[in-house]
């Protein structure tokens, strides 16, 4: 049987001795209902059946170390040195987490030397010759209020013992990852390596996924950004179907393997009449098709509203190998769809007037709306006191409401999807009032 406590364990690089230039504001602070003391755990179950069925002393139950400021540190920021990346695709709020890392760094804990790393993992490999740039306040200040990272990006694995060498060379003591899941399986190795060579360095995350499909953390950072803008499509692929006789509305938003931004796009518009996702297989053809209930639902009413998932419907097609994060490449199910609705309606002899929008890269580029930003603050806060205190090879992230360390093996270890059987999915067909399932 598998130990979950276990799992849940954050590696620590030694003893914490020094006093943190935080301590001051942590004394007296008692587990509350809006802070978790440093010594107390954050359970991984929140309900009594659970808990119950676990059958366990509450001691044993399983929890995570929660995330926060420490009396006592590991590393003296004096003598600290610190590197920050940000790798993968693009996504609203990475500006705001290099900017808040660095500005606690400085002003907080009174680290001196701050690298940022030039497009991604390259930054640190010798072949690549990317500049490495100086962080301080006034480098980052304002960077904020733009989308994208001003580190710059890419996709791809590198050597983990050249990106040590690296490390090595520059005498860092911490390296900060922003990334999604491939930059995570990144930060996993490099850590590896660090432990292989016996050095005191954290490799501490900041799990960054637009999909929202990290497992153990209730929401990444520019998710609620990334759904609020794609609202924005769907209410003019809405104003076109309406305006047209037969007309449709057909969106294709983000989401390979997890329907997040679909369903919530979808709930906070309301104009939707069908979303598809992943997690809910579909049939196109036949009686109970997708196809057939929407001409249907079109003949009926006169238009009609489609949101769509860009890794729903794979099953439709071919794949064609994988991109150079190693993620397999998905074929535009969306355009796919387009044409199979145009055919469909055209067999029938109905006139359909189709209007097709992937918002896709307009998303991504963003800067954060205040929540995110909010969000990207607070989460960049408990990275800095994490890996302060000597913690590594984690991720930051939220849980319950709280914020807690995740162990990065636990984070890559599967993903966050949609439930069928759950309560998101059940508030989508309440919503859009489409069939439970197309067969």
């Amino acid at each position: 049987m598998v130990d979950e406590r276990a799992q849940l364990e954050v590696a620590r690089l030694g003893e914490c001795r020094i006093d943190s230039p935080l301590s001051a504001m942590l004394r007296k602070r008692p587990t509350t209902r809006h802070y978790v003391d440093e010594h107390d755990r954050v359970l991984l179950d929140d309900t009594v059946s659970l808990v119950s069925a676990r059958g366990v002393p509450i001691g044993e139950l399983p929890g995570f170390e929660p995330g926060g400021p420490r009396a006592k540190i590991f590393f003296d920021p004096s003598k600290t040195r610190v590197g920050i990346v940000t790798c993968g695709g693009l996504c609203p709020g990475l500006n705001d987490v290099i900017r808040a890392l660095v500005l606690e760094l400085t002003n907080h804990y009174g680290v001196r030397r701050i690298f940022g790393f030039r497009n991604g993992y390259q930054g640190l490999t010798a072949r690549y010759a990317r500049p490495v740039v100086d962080l301080d306040p006034e480098a980052v200040s304002g960077i904020n209020e733009y989308g994208g990272t001003i580190l710059g990006t890419s996709r791809g694995n590198q050597d983990p013992n050249e990106i040590v060498d690296c490390l090595e060379q520059l005498s860092v003591n911490i390296l900060f990852v922003i990334g999604g899941d491939g930059s995570m399986r990144g930060a996993l190795k490099i850590a590896e390596v660090v432990a292989e060579r016996g050095l005191r360095l954290a490799v501490v995350g900041v799990p960054k996924t637009i999909d929202n499909d990290i497992p153990y953390i209730e929401r990444s950072f520019g998710f609620q950004t990334a759904f609020g803008k794609a609202t924005e499509a769907i209410r003019a692929a809405h104003v076109e179907a309406t305006a047209f006789p037969n007309g449709i509305g057909l969106v294709q938003l983000m989401g390979r393997h997890s329907g997040f931004i679909a369903c919530y796009a979808a709930l906070a518009n309301n104009d939707a009449d069908y979303v598809l996702i992943p997690e809910v297989p579909f049939a196109l053809d036949g009686p109970g098709g997708f196809l057939e209930h929407l001409r249907r639902r079109v003949v009926d009413r006169g238009q009609a509203m489609v949101v769509v998932a860009e890794g729903a419907g794979q099953e439709y097609l071919t794949a064609k190998g994988v991109d150079a994060s190693g993620n397999v490449r998905l074929e535009d199910f969306g355009r796919y769809l387009r044409g199979r609705i145009a055919e469909h309606f055209a067999a029938a002899g109905v006139e359909a007037n189709l209007k097709y929008i992937d918002p896709s890269y307009t998303i991504r580029s963003v800067p954060a709306d205040p929540y995110d930003s909010v969000y990207c603050i607070r989460l960049a806060h408990a990275a800095v006191h994490a890996a302060m205190a000597g913690r590594t090879e984690m991720v930051v992230g939220r849980w319950r409401g709280r914020f807690v360390h995740v162990p990065i093996a636990l984070a890559i270890s599967s993903r966050n999807l949609v439930d069928p059987d759950g309560d998101l999915w059940l508030s989508v067909l309440e919503a859009t009032g489409q069939p439970p399932v197309f067969a």
